[in-house]
């Protein structure tokens, strides 16, 4: 068993709970802007919230929060999306000793009764009427649940209006009794299968992370002397979200929120606000990528931007060689070549981040070396980091000047990492949950001697940096006996810009097959950017073919990373993305790959039997007769 544990803690964890940080940033620094609200208007600026003003609100909401009869362990649900309100309240809670259940905005009434229930919730703070109706169709089967406060019908003014008449101080007495290893948080993940089970997060395991990013890396969030800033609009429903919330009120960064996902709300965000750092999930940095590319190609510079990206690719390829200690760095060429795209490309697509990001974090699952080395070779430079829900966020980071793209980092000091016999990466530290609430079966299935197995996959190299190469219950075993990790293609198959999802399958199939959505916009202009000849075929078929052509390199591409046996032989371009709202994404955006395969069932099976032999080969169930021969992209 290989493992790897790095040196203690850089300082010792606060005490107390996460409200304190709050509380001790008014004290320190009364006027520091903690928080960043949306003006009203089409200038759509940001007012500034200062660390007294936000620890006032949190205690106005306490009050508020006693007088309803919330007390310590008591169990409030939040399903909003990621705004100001939530990062409040979610304060106001831990003030108090209540604990957070986190629920995602556009979860289903099934969802919503099964964890309200399983959590014994009291209360639920929910954003709009469609919300409120939600809750309301299951209040009957909770008994437990006596309070719905909406956020866009006033429910947190009046909740301050109710505990008014309570002193400050009856807060402060309630705060100062939270313990560092008290639940903070109930999390309910399902991964990606299988029914939510909510895992109690402490204070101290989410607190943990924090500090010991704050203590070795937080330097790097912005120039010396600017106050760090960053945009929160990963969902608060995740622990990731949660992770980078608690990152900004720990560290004094300012935080602001965006709540729309759109391309287009989140581009206006990120021009206004300007953040100095960035964190992000892969998805959204190929996404990033995709629009580069297809908005120079919309101006007639695609040529230009894929040679500025494949140089932009070299020089970092040949910069981490050198601050590895394996290469003299970039060539006098490369160089000149690389300042000659900073000036008339690089600068540019910086801007799209507010122009001020030089560092960003990507996490939920791996990036690509590919787009690593890219967005490094651009200016800013991606950490890509690991963790999970039952390790209250971020377990490794990228060690400053020895960046190595295409790993997750080395486990942060006072953490440590095990890789078992059969692959499987092992965790043990302060961040590690507390247990799943209810389960103790499970609980004791994943916690083995003080080690959380992570039913992640990896692999530990000579220097300590992890690489995850996928999840054991995703590895698919074709019937021929080949066994395929789905990760690493469909990694590969995303970095086609008209590839927007992939869904490796072939359990118990004669070969890997794929299920593929299209990125909407790059479809688009594909289509717009085709020259169809006259011929025999309709404008419709033609494109469909050429579709499939296209789809088809994109399959090829990715088979060229596995052996001809892991290979994809078979696809099907499915008509519509997988979402959140679907239950077929979890809310970091990873795919609930039982839910697709059940929900895909006759598209699977079809895919599979449209499949027609080349004459004198063996049959159909023989996996040999998949053969490069084959037409198998039809």
């Amino acid at each position: 068993m290989r493992d790897l544990a790095l040196a203690p803690h850089f300082r010792t964890l606060r005490p107390g709970g996460l409200a304190d940080s709050v509380f001790e940033a008014a004290a320190h620094s009364p006027t520091l802007p903690l928080l960043a609200r949306r003006t009203a208007g089409p200038a759509g600026g940001w007012e500034e919230v200062s660390a007294v003003e936000v620890r006032d609100q949190v205690v106005d909401l306490a009050k508020g929060l006693i007088a309803s009869g919330i007390t310590p362990g008591s169990r409030v649900a939040v399903m909003a999306r990621t705004r100001y309100e939530w990062t409040v309240f979610a304060h106001a809670l831990w003030a108090v000793g209540a604990e957070v259940v986190p629920l995602h905005p556009s979860s289903s009434r099934d969802q919503v009764e099964c964890i309200l229930r399983d959590s014994g919730c009291v209360a639920v703070v929910v954003e709009d009427e469609p919300a409120v109706m939600t809750v309301g169709s299951v209040c009957t089967t909770l008994p437990r649940l006596r309070h719905v406060w909406q956020l866009d019908a006033g429910g947190l003014e009046r909740l301050v209006e109710r505990g008014a008449f309570l002193p400050a101080t009856t807060v402060d007495s309630l705060r100062r009794i939270v313990l560092p290893d008290a639940t903070a948080v109930v999390a309910y993940t399902s991964g990606s299968s299988g029914r939510p089970t909510g895992c109690a997060l402490s204070h101290r395991a989410l607190a943990s992370p924090c500090d010991t990013i704050l203590e070795g890396w937080g330097h790097t969030a912005a120039p010396p002397g600017q106050q760090p800033r960053i945009l929160a609009f990963l969902p608060l429903s995740h622990v990731y979200g949660l992770m980078i919330q608690e990152i900004c009120l720990r560290g004094g960064v300012v935080m602001g929120h965006e709540p729309d996902l759109s391309e287009a709300s989140l581009t206006a965000a990120l021009r206004s606000f300007r953040p100095t750092y960035f964190y992000g999930v892969p998805s959204l940095f190929e996404k990033l990528y995709k629009t580069f590319l297809r908005t120079a190609q919309q101006a007639g510079h695609g040529a230009l931007f894929e040679r500025a990206a494949e140089t932009a690719r070299a020089f970092a390829a040949a910069t981490e060689r050198h601050r590895l200690g394996r290469g003299a760095g970039p060539g006098p060429n490369l160089r000149l070549q690389h300042a000659l795209y900073e000036r008339t490309v690089y600068r540019r697509l910086r801007q799209a981040l507010g122009g001020r990001v030089r560092r960003a974090t990507s996490g939920g699952s791996p990036l690509s070396r590919e787009l690593s080395l890219f967005y490094e070779g651009i200016g800013i430079y991606v950490h890509d980091g690991y963790g999970l829900t039952e390790t209250g966020g971020g377990i490794t980071m990228q060690p400053l000047g020895r960046e190595k793209s295409g790993t997750v980092g080395r486990p942060l000091p006072g953490t440590e990492i095990r890789v078992a016999p059969d692959g499987e990466i092992l965790v043990r530290g302060p961040s590690v949950f507390q247990g799943y609430v209810g389960d103790g079966a499970a609980t004791r299935a994943a916690l083995r001697g003080g080690w959380l197995a992570t039913g992640d996959l990896g692999r530990l190299d000579a220097e300590g940096y992890l690489t995850i190469t996928g999840r054991k219950k995703d590895v698919i075993i074709t019937n021929g006996g080949t066994s395929v990790a789905p990760a690493l293609l469909e990694q590969r198959l995303r970095l086609h810009p008209l590839v927007h999802q992939a869904v490796v399958v072939g359990d118990n199939r004669p070969c890997v097959g794929a299920l593929i959505t299209l990125d909407p916009e790059f479809l688009a202009h594909w289509r717009s950017a085709q020259r169809w000849q006259n011929g025999a075929l309709s404008r419709e078929a033609r494109e469909e073919n050429a579709l499939q052509d296209e789809i088809g390199r994109a399959v090829a591409a990715a088979n060229s990373a596995v052996s001809r046996e892991e290979s994809i032989r078979v696809f099907r371009v499915l008509p519509e993305p997988f979402d959140v709202a679907g239950g077929l994404l979890t809310p970091s955006m990873k795919p609930r790959r039982d839910a697709i395969v059940q929900r895909y069932a006759l598209e699977i099976d079809a895919m599979y039997q449209a499949r027609t032999p080349l004459p004198r080969v063996p049959a159909p169930d023989d996996p040999l007769s998949w053969d490069e021969g084959d037409d198998v992209f039809r």
